[in-house]
């Protein structure tokens, strides 16, 4: 059951990152929405309501949910850019964020849209920081771990391929 809940593995990040490190991650961050795009675009009603394991998110939710999420990403950043003060993450609940009407019935095509849009801002922005800004750390509480600008370029790769992973999943029906 574990394969199926971290098929990619759980998050695991380095202290620091070379630059070549660095672009690599952006780079699949950048290559995500035209990914998610091609496994996803054409599904069926009954494709987007399959599920990965036993009580997991629909595959409908996982694509909307990685739109919120690099968008959540995104704000966790620039607020960190420009906020002196802010020292803990911007949390959201999850589960309740896939069980709106939104995440639930929305066209899929909404969220990849948006994951498109965001992730051009966002890759643009990541190239941009310089070797002081990726430093910048703050708190996740959940997590109960202090992240750098750096480790949270890896958690934003680590999760679109996370989730990828796990549509990839459903859809095998394994």
């Amino acid at each position: 059951m574990e394969n199926r809940k971290y098929p990619i593995g759980p998050l695991t990040t380095q202290e620091t990152y070379t630059p070549q490190e660095l672009q690599h991650l952006i780079a699949i961050v950048e290559a995500m929405p035209a990914r998610y795009r091609e496994l996803v675009e054409h599904l069926s009603p009954e494709e987007l309501a399959m599920t990965y394991r036993e009580g997991s998110w629909t595959v409908q939710q996982l694509i909307h949910h990685v739109s919120d999420i690099q968008l959540l990403h995104f704000l966790r950043m620039k607020k960190a850019l420009t906020e002196p003060d802010y020292e803990v993450v911007t949390l959201i609940n999850m589960d309740a964020w896939v069980a709106t009407p939104d995440s639930l019935t929305a066209p899929i095509d909404d969220s990849l849209v948006s994951f498109d849009g965001i992730t051009r801002r966002y890759v643009y922005l990541l190239k941009s920081l310089t070797d002081e800004q990726l430093a910048i750390k703050y708190f996740h509480p959940v997590r109960k771990l202090w992240f750098s600008q750096a480790q949270a370029i890896a958690m934003s790769a680590w999760h679109t391929q996370h989730h990828l992973a796990h549509i990839k999943l459903a859809l095998a029906g394994e």
